[in-house]
This record gives structure tokens, C-alpha cells and sequence, in this order.
């Protein structure tokens, strides 16, 4: 009787246990805002991932009768609790979701209800995998180029969005957080980068607007939006372009902003596996000339906003693996991904299926560039400590 009195005291322990620590930080419905700050938050979220062409796939050839035509049309399996869970395991702390939320979109600009809750039981499954989440809206069809031309009418459309999107998660934890856009915040017809600085001004303050006028809606939204940490994207994501004096960061009251910027420099190695009309295809890297270019560019970043209390997640970096070695690929993600923490950027790898995470085996597929990822952290992390 002794001996079982012990194990069931021990069990009901373990059960306490248990329970208490899976309600002290509910991270999705009635979930908290804690007391920190926007650096300690993107800190906290060490490296991260992209669940690319999934949600974000669109196009008219797609049978828009279901969202899994949608979540499956360019080449993704039907996302499983098991695979987000492993990304987890894998060491990532951040899972960014890029969302078309045109997609079966209804009247009025309403969000299709499917949609959202398939998106939203997602958001939960990482969530509950102790993930970070970044919600944003992506490309989404093309209509972010109609901004200049039918500017009363795209923001109508922005703001229900985004309206949506906050009263659908407005009682989410910190641990969710909203973006502004993707890199759609350019406009060539505009502002030509390459031909000048006719309409530059106008360029920026366009994309100025929007950004302003997403902080606007989250915060009036009520619930945790109210606190909500924001990711402001910079122009055409781009760093040069966003560490321009033209770009500015919202007016936010309760100073809660990170700035996104997106990282595929050089593009004649990352974009491209053959030569193109602009640039010769590059299968190697790793100069001292690539690792100065990559120091100048991280340098900026933390200049001009990390150094200014305004931290910064670089949303996408990548390159495709065509015509390179697995040394070469590694050398430059682990490369870019040690650039980026060492001055407290969260960097965030853009991977679509079986790019670099099997989402049918639910692990990375190359077990050495994790190790490398998770290496260029721990090695910062130990120096914090």
C-alpha cells in the first residue's frame, strides 16, 4: 500500500505538472502579453524558417473549390501537426507563414472562412510546438501593383484584411506576430532604383503610408493587438533601399516594431542556376570579397536600426541549390545566418518543399547544415552568457 500511495502521489504530481505548465503561457485563444520588449522578443526567437509555397500559392489555373487545391498547387503535401512539430525539434524558434488571402476570397473582400481556419489551425500547431509565428499577407496575385493607380481601392482592400486578420487573433499570445506585407512595397512605374530619383520620394512615401496605416489598424483592433509586436517591411525589403533616410518607421505609440529586410546578395548565386539576361550564373561562394559584401550589408542593418533600438529579422535568405555543391550552399547559409545573429538580427531561411526540410520525413534534409545553422546561434549565445 506504501508503494503505491508513492506512485500515485508521484503520478498526480507529474499531471500538476504537466497541466500548470501547458496553461502558464497559453500561447493562442486568451493567450498573454508579456512585459518585454520588441529586441528581447526577436532575440528570443533565435533562427527560423519559412513554410514557402504553401499558403502563399496562388494562380487562376488552381480549382479554387477547396483550400487544399490551394495549400497543395505548388507542390506541398497537406501540412501536418507532425511536420510543424518538427521543425521545432529540428531547433528552429521562429516559423514564418506567407499567406495569399485572396484565395477564395469573397465579397466585399471577405476572407473565406475555410481559408482563414486552416491558416489559423496551423498557427495554432506551431504555437503549441513552443514556435514563434510571423503572419503576413504575401504577393497575393499581383494587386499590390495597382497601389499607385488605384490607391483608394487597394487600401480598402489592405485594411479589411488586416482588420480580419486582427479580430480573427486578437486574443493570441506574443508569441504571434503580425507583418506588414512581403516586398511588394515598390513600384517601378513610380520610382526607377536604376534610372534616377524622379519619383523616389513619392516611391517611399507611399509604402511610409501603408506601413502607417497597418500599425493604425492593429492598434485600434482591441484585445492583445493593442501590444502586439509588428514586423514593418522595409522598401522592396531590400537593405540599401530600406537603410535609405526616404524610409521610415511607423509612429508607433507603443514602440513595439521590428523592421524586415530580405537577404539573397549576390543574386548571381542565390537567384539564378543558369546565366540570365542580367548577370552570369555563379556556382561558388565564399571570397574574402563575398564574406566583405555580406559584412557591409549586415553592418548596415545594424547601424542604422539594431544601434537605434530598432531590431531587425532578416524575413527571407536562401539560395538555390542547382548547379552548387552541398559545401557551397552550407557555407553560405550558416555564412549569412551567423552574420545576421552575431549583430542580434533574427534570420529567417525561405525554404519551399523538400528544399531543405523534407516535410515528409519531418526533419532537415541535410543534417550538417543544421548543425551549422544552430552552431552560428549557440556560438552567440554562449558569448551573451
Amino acid at each position: 500500500m506504501k508503494k503505491n500511495r508513492v506512485l500515485n502521489l508521484i503520478a498526480i504530481v507529474m499531471a500538476t505538472v504537466a497541466l500548470s505548465s501547458g496553461c502558464s503561457l497559453n500561447k493562442t485563444k486568451n493567450g498573454k502579453m508579456r512585459d518585454i520588449t520588441t529586441t528581447e522578443l526577436v532575440h528570443e526567437m533565435g533562427i527560423g524558417i519559412n513554410l514557402g509555397n504553401t499558403f502563399e500559392s496562388c494562380g487562376d489555373w488552381i480549382d479554387g473549390s477547396s483550400v487544399k487545391n490551394y495549400e497543395t498547387a505548388w507542390g506541398s503535401p497537406v501540412i501536418t501537426k507532425e511536420m510543424i512539430q518538427g521543425y521545432a525539434d529540428e531547433g528552429f524558434g521562429v516559423l514564418r507563414i506567407p499567406v495569399a488571402w485572396s484565395n477564395m476570397m469573397e465579397d466585399n473582400y471577405t476572407i473565406n472562412a475555410d481559408y482563414l481556419a486552416r491558416v489559423k489551425e496551423v498557427v495554432d500547431w506551431a504555437l503549441e510546438s513552443d514556435l514563434y509565428v510571423i503572419l503576413n499577407i504575401h504577393w497575393d496575385g499581383g494587386w499590390w501593383e495597382k497601389f499607385p493607380t488605384d490607391k483608394e481601392e487597394c487600401t480598402e482592400k489592405y485594411t479589411r484584411i488586416w482588420t480580419q486578420l486582427c479580430d480573427a487573433f486578437k486574443n493570441y499570445s506574443d508569441y504571434l506576430m503580425f507583418e506588414s506585407l512581403n516586398e511588394e512595397g515598390c513600384w517601378n512605374e513610380v520610382w526607377n532604383q536604376y534610372g534616377g530619383t524622379d519619383g523616389k520620394e513619392e516611391a517611399y512615401g507611399l509604402l511610409n503610408e501603408i506601413n502607417q496605416e497597418f500599425v493604425n489598424i492593429v492598434r485600434d483592433s482591441g484585445g492583445n493587438n493593442a501590444e502586439r509586436h509588428l514586423l514593418i517591411a522595409g522598401y522592396a525589403t531590400d537593405v540599401e533601399l530600406t537603410c535609405d533616410d526616404l524610409f521610415e518607421m511607423p509612429n508607433d505609440e507603443e514602440n513595439r516594431c521590428a523592421v524586415s529586410v530580405h537577404y539573397y546578395t549576390p543574386p548571381t548565386f542565390c537567384v539564378i542556376d543558369k546565366d540570365a539576361s542580367w548577370g552570369k550564373a555563379r556556382s561558388t561562394w565564399g571570397s574574402p570579397t563575398d564574406y566583405a559584401q555580406l559584412d557591409k550589408y549586415m553592418n548596415m542593418m545594424q547601424d542604422n536600426f539594431v544601434n537605434d533600438g530598432i531590431p531587425v529579422i532578416i524575413g527571407e535568405y536562401g539560395v538555390t541549390t542547382s548547379n552548387k555543391t552541398e559545401e557551397t550552399v552550407r557555407q553560405y547559409l550558416s555564412a549569412v545566418c551567423e552574420a545576421a545573429y552575431s549583430r542580434n538580427l533574427c534570420p529567417v531561411l525561405w525554404d519551399v518543399t523538400d528544399a531543405f526540410y523534407d516535410r515528409t520525413q519531418c526533419q532537415m534534409k541535410d543534417d550538417t547544415l543544421m548543425e551549422q545553422l544552430l552552431a552560428a546561434k549557440d556560438s552567440e549565445d554562449n558569448l551573451d552568457s
